[in-house]
């Protein structure tokens, strides 16, 4: 018969209430996983959106990820070329004395699509969409893009986003746990491997292997800069 006199037997009993006590703690709180939807360029998600807008699930909570280049609408930095990401680091850092009128009017963006799902007027956008309602708002896309990742239930946004470990860091995207959608697959090896590699002109190779040149005649850690300069004479 089963053992009702020995302090083991109480013991056992106590796990277990705990351990159904932990099961249904954790049974209300039930995790629904965000769906991220990967596609090659910018114009398919356009295309999907628009797809989506037509289905039954128009009204899911959704965002789209996308850069600087075609969320930005600060007047100066979106006409610059390609150092925006620099110049609006600057700003929200506050260089010069000038900082971004449009970041802080994030939250109206949000709050925007948040009464729009609570009045059940949501439905699904594009990137054109968000950045033309943040003129009217005067609100910044880039930042209210991703901030409206929190509540969505659907993501989309370029490959690299999901494949490159720096994009995903800075863009805080976490997949465990998540459902991942890669749109025409096979371009994926391409782009893995543009995540992982890197360009450098000739130019760059001879300025680098003058200055750990210098290093090591100098006595500059010598035992970490000799191997370097050695890579750098051999691809020269």
């Amino acid at each position: 018969g089963p053992c009702t006199e020995c302090s083991c037997s109480s013991g056992k009993e106590t796990d277990k209430g705990t351990n159904n006590t932990k099961k249904k703690e954790n049974g209300d709180r039930s995790f629904i996983p965000k769906i991220f939807f990967g596609t090659r360029t910018h114009k398919q998600i356009s295309q999907i959106t628009r797809e989506l807008k037509r289905t039954a699930y128009s009204s899911v909570p959704m965002t789209i990820l996308s850069s600087r280049d075609y969320t930005c609408i600060h007047p100066v930095v979106s006409s610059s070329g390609s150092n925006r990401n620099e110049m609006c680091v600057e700003l929200l850092e506050g260089k010069h004395g000038k900082s971004c009128l449009y970041y802080h009017g994030v939250h109206k963006l949000s709050e925007h699509h948040a009464l729009q799902s609570a009045h059940r007027m949501y439905q699904a956008w594009d990137i054109e969409d968000l950045v033309s309602l943040g003129k009217k708002l005067r609100a910044c896309a880039y930042f209210a893009a991703r901030e409206l990742m929190v509540g969505a239930d659907i993501v989309f946004c370029p490959y690299n986003y999901l494949l490159d470990p720096q994009i995903r860091e800075s863009m805080e995207i976490n997949l465990k746990g998540q459902v991942v959608i890669l749109d025409e697959a096979h371009n994926i090896e391409d782009c893995a491997r543009e995540s992982v590699s890197y360009s450098v002109t000739e130019s760059q190779l001879r300025a680098a292997r003058e200055e750990l040149d210098f290093m090591v005649n100098n006595n500059i850690r010598q035992k970490d800069h000799e191997p370097l300069r050695a890579v750098c004479y051999s691809l020269t």
